[in-house]
């Protein structure tokens, strides 16, 4: 294997990403941290290239992180990848599977359509619509379509004067034309990512809120990662989710809600902290591993 050559696209300096680079590096003597925000498109010769790299010339990329916030851009530079596929570069996950996910309301639609449970959710540019909705929910959530760790998000609760709920709704709106707004449950603190590789199940580990008075249980709000062991019916909803993707590496978002298991979301990057806190996996090692037995077969 010392001579395959493996980018790992990510966030320089951050865990995840430097620890899978690490993991390329000692099984391959390669190792290339990829800054999208760096990476050019020569159309006139169909290259892409970083920092004097030619990634077309690459065996394969393994996609950590694409940006360290979600927003449309994040598409744009899952466009670029395409670039090297079209050369025989190896993507992982594909960019167009990811980029299915990228967008909240494009994977909410196709897990819909395939009757994933999901908790009651509106989709709506309209203000009218959305007021109902909260008053219809007690307390709903409002989400960019572009964001990852909860950041954006609202919580408006029908308990509020009319007045003010339309002017943060309206507020809300100004940045978020289409509004995805969920119906806000009571999750007991706690909701679970359930690890898939490959389509296989690895494991499940919990996020726990660290403060009662936080909505939501993200690291970034004070939630921390404990082990758990999930039912059967949550491994298969989250296995049916993720099938619908193909990604080489996932998380799927699962809550224990009144009506059953209910999935938010299905991640187009997977989430490596989580799993080794969380669940003892060693998601850089066994990445590192399939990636490289899929280059080989």
């Amino acid at each position: 294997m010392s001579k395959l050559q493996i980018g790992v696209v990510g966030i320089p300096g951050k865990w995840s990403t430097e620890t899978l680079a690490d993991e390329v590096a000692a099984r391959t003597g390669f190792r290339l941290v990829i800054d999208m925000a760096k990476v050019t498109h020569d159309l006139s010769n169909n290259r892409l290239t970083f920092e004097g790299h030619d990634l077309c010339e690459l065996d394969a990329i393994i996609v950590k992180k694409i940006s360290s916030q979600y927003s449309p851009n994040t598409l744009d530079r899952l466009e670029l990848l395409r670039v090297a596929e079209s050369h025989g570069v190896r993507v992982f996950s594909g960019a167009e599977t990811m980029l299915r996910l990228v967008d909240r309301l494009s994977c909410t639609v196709t897990m819909r359509n395939a009757g994933i449970p999901m908790p009651d959710t509106i989709m709506t540019e309209d203000i009218n619509t959305a007021v109902k909705a909260v008053h219809n929910y007690g307390e709903a959530v409002f989400k960019p379509l572009f964001s990852t760790k909860a950041r954006g998000m609202c919580v408006f609760s029908a308990k509020q004067s009319e007045k003010k709920l339309r002017k943060e709704i309206e507020d809300f709106h100004a940045e978020n034309p289409m509004m995805y707004i969920q119906k806000k449950l009571d999750l007991s603190g706690q909701d679970l990512g359930l690890v898939f590789l490959g389509g296989e199940y690895l494991g499940t580990y919990a996020r726990i809120s660290g403060d009662s008075e936080t909505w939501n249980t993200t690291i970034n709000s004070g939630g921390r990662y404990a082990a758990y062991t999930p039912s059967d019916e949550i491994i298969e909803i989250a296995d049916k989710a993720q099938s619908l993707f193909g990604l080489d590496f996932t998380t799927v978002d699962v809550a224990e809600s009144e009506q059953g298991p209910i999935v938010f979301e299905v991640s187009a990057f997977g989430g490596f902290r989580g799993a080794q806190e969380g669940a003892g996996l060693d998601a850089a090692k066994l990445y590192v591993n399939y990636v490289l037995d899929k280059i080989a077969g």
